[in-house]
């Protein structure tokens, strides 16, 4: 019964985009059912990789759309491409472990989207790129942490990968927003 309970709300994950329910949270129950202690922290950080993945690239379509600079089109482009192909590995890895994570943006993510695409222009790349910056730090401490002090060998060894691209992107949007500033 309790693996009947774990598909349905998988399916609802994906099914509930249309009226902006949280995916993941509903990841997030949906581990919390499913693992105990140790692995639902492994389960969380891969829930919340895989928002924070799904944003990355939205926004970095977003940017490719809304953008009036080539560097932060080019800025854009690299966390669609990246994040993308980080999101299809933590895809698969939570597949194999029985973790779910979420398929469509969360509410954060929609919102961050939502205002952005009200943008255009040198309004629309300050904002993106004091997002990327800001999103990308918390990123990065994530990730370290789930390195560091991972319980799930797989998951721990997929984050501790990512660490040195997500800290490259993070100087990155640092520098282009610095420059945007001047």
């Amino acid at each position: 019964m309790k693996y009947v309970v774990i598909i349905a709300a998988l399916f609802s994950i994906t099914a509930c985009n249309s009226n902006h329910a949280d995916s993941t949270e509903q990841a997030k129950d949906v581990n919390k059912e499913r693992f105990d202690t140790p692995m639902e922290k492994d389960a969380l950080f891969c829930a919340e990789a895989a928002a924070a993945g799904l944003t990355e690239v939205q926004l970095g379509e977003l940017a490719l759309n809304k953008s009036g600079s080539e560097r932060v089109k080019d800025f854009g482009r690299s966390m669609k491409d990246d994040h993308g192909t980080a999101n299809n590995e933590l895809k698969d890895l939570a597949s194999k472990k029985g973790i779910a994570i979420p398929a469509t943006l969360d509410k954060k993510g929609q919102d961050a989207y939502d205002d952005l695409n009200k943008k255009s222009g040198e309004e629309f790349d300050k904002a993106y790129m004091d997002k990327m910056v800001k999103d990308h730090e918390l990123v990065v401490k994530k990730f370290r942490e789930e390195a560091d002090g991972g319980e799930d060998a797989d998951i721990k060894a997929w984050a501790a990968t990512k660490v040195p691209v997500l800290e490259h992107h993070l100087q990155m949007a640092r520098d282009l927003r610095n420059d945007l500033y001047e």
